[in-house]
Order: C-alpha cells, then structure tokens, then sequence
C-alpha cells in the first residue's frame, strides 16, 4: 500500500501527518509513504528527520493586507500558483499512491485537490476549532474529513463530505506518569506546581507575566514549585530579569530553561499550565487531565488559537484570557484562585480529561480502512 500526505509550514501541520503515517505504519507495517511539503518550510527537517521521504512543490499563500513587500509576495504565489497543479499531478503519478491524506497548510491543498480529481481516495485533518483555510477548501473535494473537535464543523459545509471526530494524536508517554513520581523526578516536593511556557520561541507576554508571577510567589515564600520555559526570544531577557530580582534560575522548587525537553515529565507534575492553545498543547492538556490558564496568540490565522482555547473554557477545564486583557495582578490573581482551592483545580483537571477523545489511533484507522476499501473498488 501507498500512502501520499501532503502537510507544511508549521509543526501543528507536520506532526499530524507524521502521527498519521505512524498509526498507519502500526498496522500495515510494510506499508510505503511519500510527504509532500515546501522546500523551506519546517517539514523540509522534520519529515526526513522521521525516516519519511519528502518530495517538494512550491506554493504561498495570499497576503491580504497591502503594503510593498505583501504585493512581491502575492506576485510570487500567483506564479507558485501556475505552476502547482503540474507539479502536483507530478509528483503523484511518479508515486502512485492507493490514498492520500492532506493535514493542513499550503502545500497540502494542490496536491490533495489533484489526487482527489485523479480519482485517489482522499482524507484530511483539521486540527483546530477553526478551520485553516486550506482544509475549508479542501473539504468540499475530499471523500473524509477526520476533525480533532466537533466545534469546527460549525465553519464547514458537512453536506459535502463524511467526518469523523478523531481527536488529534498526542506522544504516547503523555499522561503515563503520576503526579507524585513525576514531581520526585524534578526534584520538587509534593506542593502545588505550576508549569509555564511560550513554545520553542516562547512569547513575550507569558514571559513578561510570568517574571512577576515568580517573584510574587518567591517573596511571599508560597509553596509553590514552578517550571517555566522562557524560549528563544526570552534567552537574554529573561535570566537577567530572575538575577537582578535574586532568583536562582533552579533551586527546590524552581526550574527555569529556555526550553522544556521533557514536556511529559513537566505535565505529569503540573497542577496547573500557562501557556497559548495550539492544537497538540490542548490535546496534551487534555490527554494528561490538566487545568490550565490560557493566553491564545493573536497573531494566527482565523484567530484559531482563541477557538481553540474556548473549547476547554467553555467546558470549564481552562480560564481563558486573550492577550489585550492579561496583566500581572489578573494572572496572579487566577493562580491564587487555583492555589488556595485544591477542589476547583481538581474540577477543571476532571473536565479537561473529560475532553480526552481517547481512542483517537483506532479513530484514524478507521478512516484510513475506509480509504483503503474505496481505492479498492
């Protein structure tokens, strides 16, 4: 069997559609695959890093907003956009795939749009609440729409296509580890924890709150252990800022890194996570049974992030604050509701597991065994 999935741009495109090829690979184990992504993008690392062959094409997206740079860029998708088709149809016909599954981003719209006009038995992946364009357009071409929640079909027309709720595949070590083991392996004692991060990068906001939210607990000598992930853009701000208020960036009960390499571990010991709501954090928050303080970032398509985030507020496993309205006092005065109320911590954990699809490898295979049958008639 042969199995083409057209991903880019971004890791919540990307690792999906590697977690799909995993799942895949799972059950039919000498099944082949081909990704299809840009030539600069993230997935031009990632993919061959996974052991999975990666054919490039070409493809932007539109600039909306007008300026001197955006009109060069436009003028750069517009012949992207001339010669996508053919490379697309190239690339399938050299590899001939059974289906195809497309997990968002540009690269995955002229490649699934061909295989789905070729007559290839074809699948996508919608990770956020709101819809990427690319799936939106994708959706009405495609013959399986797998959703990781059941708010984005509010942005679809499901007339046009059969779907699924899958959920979206997290790591596997994710929700293995007790609270307990999980704090002795940090080196903290069994007090409230908080965990804090901006993701690879980080983001200014949650680094700027975060730094008086330290010195808060520090100075009040709460019981509070703390793990934060400052970044990239908070490598030379944020140190700076924990020495010159006396703060050890590690003691028993801080830990402060530019980046968190055992997120598992992290989550595991967390009572509580302050952090913005891409797809997969929201599915680790859910697959550990988290609560959690959400900041969306705003400056994402569709405002994605925010949809995202209201899925867990609205469920009650998540205090949702967009970034106009975070100050210092508000996030402190969040973590204090939650420090001196271990029952509502514990409430919010409950309902954010409660949101667990917790089946989603069967989900997905499911789908896939759908594809496989259709390409056999």
């Amino acid at each position: 069997m042969k199995v083409l999935i057209a991903c880019g741009g971004t890791g919540g495109h990307i690792n999906p559609g590697l977690a799909i090829a995993d799942i895949i690979k799972s059950k039919y184990p000498d099944a082949e695959f081909l990704f299809a992504g840009t030539p600069k993008g993230m997935e031009s690392k990632l993919v061959p890093k996974a052991g999975y062959k990666l054919e490039t094409i070409k493809v932007a997206g539109f600039q909306r907003k007008i300026s001197l740079e955006n009109i060069g860029r436009n003028a750069k998708a517009v012949a992207y956009l001339a010669t996508s088709g053919r490379r697309a149809k190239e690339i399938i016909r050299n590899f001939g795939p059974d289906i195809a599954i497309g997990t968002g981003g540009y690269a995955a719209g002229p490649v699934i749009r061909k295989a789905a006009k070729m007559g290839i038995p074809t699948a996508i992946h919608e990770q956020n609440a709101y819809p990427g364009v690319t799936n939106k357009l994708l959706s009405k071409e495609v013959d399986y729409v797998m959703l990781t929640v059941i708010e984005a079909l509010d942005y679809m027309d499901k007339s046009k296509f059969e779907y699924s709720v899958t959920g979206l595949p997290v790591r596997s070590s994710i929700s293995r580890m007790s609270r307990e083991e999980a704090r002795k392996k940090l080196g903290f004692d069994d007090s409230f924890t908080i965990l804090s991060f901006g993701g690879s990068l980080g983001a200014g906001c949650i680094n700027e709150t975060m730094t008086e939210t330290i010195k808060w607990h520090v100075g009040k000598g709460l019981k509070i252990n703390h793990i934060h992930g400052y970044g990239g853009m908070g490598k030379d701000t944020f140190p700076q800022a924990m020495k010159a208020a006396g703060i050890p960036l590690k003691s028993d009960r801080l830990r402060i890194t530019e980046y968190i390499n055992d997120m598992d571990v992290c989550l595991a010991a967390a009572d509580v996570v302050i952090c913005r709501s891409g797809a997969s954090t929201l599915a680790e928050l859910e697959a550990a049974g988290r609560a959690s303080i959400l900041i969306p970032s705003p400056i994402v398509a569709g405002n994605h992030q925010y949809h995202n985030a209201m899925v867990l507020g609205k469920a009650g496993a998540a205090v949702v604050i967009e970034q106009k309205d975070v100050t210092n006092e508000r996030i402190i005065n969040e973590i204090e509701k939650l420090y001196d109320s271990p029952e509502k911590t514990a409430g919010m954990s409950e309902a954010a597991a409660k949101l667990c699809v917790t089946d989603t490898n069967d989900r997905i295979l499911q789908v896939i065994e759908k594809l496989i049958a259709k390409s056999k008639k």
